[in-house]
């Protein structure tokens, strides 16, 4: 019990002091992601003494795993669902769905391909590797985008993106993991049992989190009291999520459409302005809390990477994921008539990786071949994106011109 109370308030010395960068960031106004990672890699490469227990405990693999994949995960993405009117994501229906599901396939195979002939990956390896990295993170871009008036356009494309590409990237993730050698000895009936595991991967996600959504919008008709109904909200996200992985179906594909629902449909149905306000301002402080300990705990984790002798291989591997993601978004973008080239430049830098990808790696088993290199790649990649293109958004977003044209669209409504 009292090693336990140790590791607690060591936790909570921790969450102060990304509390602390984040409030020194926004000040300053850096992007929070960026200066926590840069504190946990610093953290994580001198010992600080009395921080030793919770960087420890922490970074242990199944902690690590299990607090973002279980805890924040469904948070994160229901907290984003909640705010992203369905009307907005209608309304660019078509660079999402290019982004989330041609881009992310053909980004996927692109990197599996890249894996295997130019990192000598063996072939589940490729393929695990590659699901990882099709998996984009929203939360430091959106800060971004959102503190130098990037259009509500832009920002929607890529939050939209991101909620659904990563309910697939995890679907390809656990099918690269664990059936893809069986897929490949079987030939062609192969291609096809993967692609209808696939289906019912995505197809029954999308029927939980629907059956959920709709549940919970009825719900909240009954009630006009707010801190119940953001005792439902929290029951719907991880309800949804765990329900749907206990019938071996996509959870975050669950938790993002019953986000939607309950948002945009139970909103209108049975939220009043009171409880709207209030669940989202909620929801606000649990994913600030969420996010200042992801991207501490990213920057903490180099302590268990193992770099020797892979800094080659590591270059390579950025070459190829930046590569395929370029491909991949303006491939996936070509029949939007009309689509500024300024913004398809601007989503494809912006294709952060992050949390998600570092947490699937962690959760390879132990004899999973070669999961010692997915791990320092994945890592190695997560880092580049989220310092190098994180820093680095900012001053391409005023070269692009993107803020300015948005001032002058609202210019000429007005």
């Amino acid at each position: 019990m009292h090693h336990f109370n140790e590791v607690f308030i060591q936790i909570l010395i921790l969450l102060a002091v990304s509390v602390g960068v984040i409030a020194i960031s926004k000040k300053i106004n850096w992007p929070y992601s960026v200066a926590l990672v840069l504190v946990g890699l610093l953290l994580g490469i001198f010992h600080i003494p009395f921080m030793e227990q919770a960087e420890a405990y922490i970074t242990q693999s199944h902690v690590f795993q299990s607090i973002i994949i279980s805890l924040f995960l469904p948070i994160l993405l229901g907290d984003a669902t909640l705010k992203l009117p369905f009307s907005h994501l209608r309304e660019q229906s078509k660079p999402v769905l290019g982004l989330a599901f041609i881009g992310t396939l053909v980004s996927f195979l692109l990197i599996a391909a890249g894996s295997y002939y130019f990192l000598g990956l063996p072939l589940a390896v490729a393929f695990t590797f590659a699901a990882l990295m099709s998996a984009t993170d929203p939360i430091s871009v959106i800060s971004i985008f959102k503190s130098l008036g990037v259009p509500k356009k832009m920002v929607t494309i890529i939050e939209g993106e991101s909620l659904f590409n990563d309910g697939i990237a995890v679907v390809l993730f656990q099918i690269s993991s664990i059936y893809l050698l069986t897929y490949v000895e079987m030939g062609w009936a192969g291609v096809g049992a993967g692609f209808l595991l696939f289906l019912k991967f995505c197809l029954g996600g999308i029927a939980v989190g629907a059956i959920m959504g709709y549940l919970f919008s009825q719900l909240i008709r009954i009630y006009d009291d707010y801190p119940l109904e953001i005792a439902f909200s929290a029951l719907l996200f991880f309800g949804s999520y765990f329900i749907a992985e206990h019938f071996h179906v996509s959870g975050v594909i669950a938790v993002v459409v019953s986000g939607l629902i309950f948002g945009s449909y139970g909103k209108r149905i049975g939220m009043s302005e009171t409880t709207s306000l209030n669940i989202i301002t909620f929801w606000d402080v649990v994913t600030l809390i969420a996010n200042s300990l992801i991207f501490l705990m990213i920057g903490l984790e180099i302590r268990n990477i193992d770099f020797s002798d892979k800094f080659g291989l590591i270059a390579l591997a950025i070459a190829i994921v930046l590569i395929a993601r370029t491909i991949a978004t303006f491939a996936s973008l070509q029949p939007v008539k009309g689509f500024p080239s300024s913004w398809k430049a601007l989503l494809n830098w912006g294709g952060l990786k992050g949390s998600l990808s570092i947490a699937l790696a962690l959760s390879l088993p132990l004899n999973f071949e070669g999961r010692d290199d997915v791990l320092v790649l994945t890592f190695s990649v997560v880092l580049f994106s989220l310092i190098a293109q994180g820093l680095t958004l900012k001053p391409l977003i005023q070269r692009l011109g993107i803020n300015k044209e948005d001032q002058e669209t609202k210019a000429q409504a007005e």
